[in-house]
């Protein structure tokens, strides 16, 4: 081994280790913070969504619908929540119906599990892989992405697009609560700023996402020759620089949104209208 390979060995990137750090950590300072509220706030969500999802009620309060209910395909939705038909009918497994949250949370949790900020997130904070910068790597053996089961992580792009159709769909579930119960036009209610609140919050994370980034313009060889795209690039990337915060705040707010429908719809609080 040449003298220049065996400085490569030392700093851990051709070795077989992720870094020869025999140390369980260099870090003085509070560094499992950030880790545990990660996991706090997943695992909050997970139990969350996976109650809401088995309810299979108080999701649907004239005219306000849950995002994890909507659209809503199946024939066994609340009666005016189905938006869009019910092309699935009433799906069932030993006897048991599936709830109609099922067939519309594999989309977006998808894209949530795919995207590359929480892949890193959750890498660090559930696998400690690393958990932290300076921090060793616990796992012996690391091969990223390139085997079964996380190779199944380049699917992102699909579940972002996927996801484009929801928000469109959550957009018209914002606009329809401008209603009243009634169903009459020109009316904003609380319930009707936290749908749009939600909706907002949904576009700014996939405007901000990398796929969004790479999709408007990548591989462009000419960005002169293409001003409108090269436009849209531009204002993505700024958007990219905060797509950490974005995944947070419509994270809380996918899930403040649901738990609001569901205070409305029964009948724990009322849906205050201004006029």
């Amino acid at each position: 081994m040449t003298a220049m390979d065996t400085n490569k060995a030392k700093t851990g990137v051709f070795s077989a280790g992720r870094a020869l750090i025999t140390d369980r950590t260099l870090r003085t300072d509070k560094w499992w913070i950030q880790p545990l509220i990660t996991v706090g706030v997943f695992v909050s969500f997970i139990i969350y969504a996976t109650f809401r999802a088995f309810e299979k009620q108080n999701y649907f309060a004239e005219p306000l619908i849950s995002p994890f209910y909507s659209p809503c395909l199946s024939t066994v939705c609340v009666e005016g929540s189905a938006h869009f038909g019910t092309p699935i009918g009433a799906l069932s497994i030993f006897g048991m119906v599936i709830s109609p949250a099922l067939f519309i949370l594999i989309f977006p949790l998808g894209f949530r599990l795919t995207c590359y900020y929480y892949r890193k997130a959750y890498y660090r904070s559930f696998w400690m892989s690393p958990p932290a910068c300076a921090v060793a790597e616990p796992h012996k053996k690391y091969t990223g992405e390139t085997r079964a089961p996380l190779i199944l992580q380049n699917g992102h792009r699909w579940f972002f697009y996927a996801g484009l159709v929801l928000n469109i769909i959550l957009t018209y579930d914002a606009v329809i609560a401008f209603k009243n119960p009634e169903g009459e036009w020109g009316h904003m209610s609380v319930g009707t700023l936290v749908l749009l609140a939600n909706a907002t919050f949904l576009w700014l994370y996939s405007a901000s996402c990398h796929t969004c980034r790479h999709t408007i313009g990548g591989r462009l060889r000419n960005f002169s020759a293409h001003p409108v795209r090269y436009k849209a690039w531009t204002i993505v990337s700024k958007l990219n620089h905060y797509h950490p915060n974005f995944a947070w705040v419509s994270l809380i707010g996918v899930a403040f949104a649901d738990f609001y429908v569901r205070q409305v719809a029964s009948g724990a609080i009322t849906n205050f209208y201004f006029f």
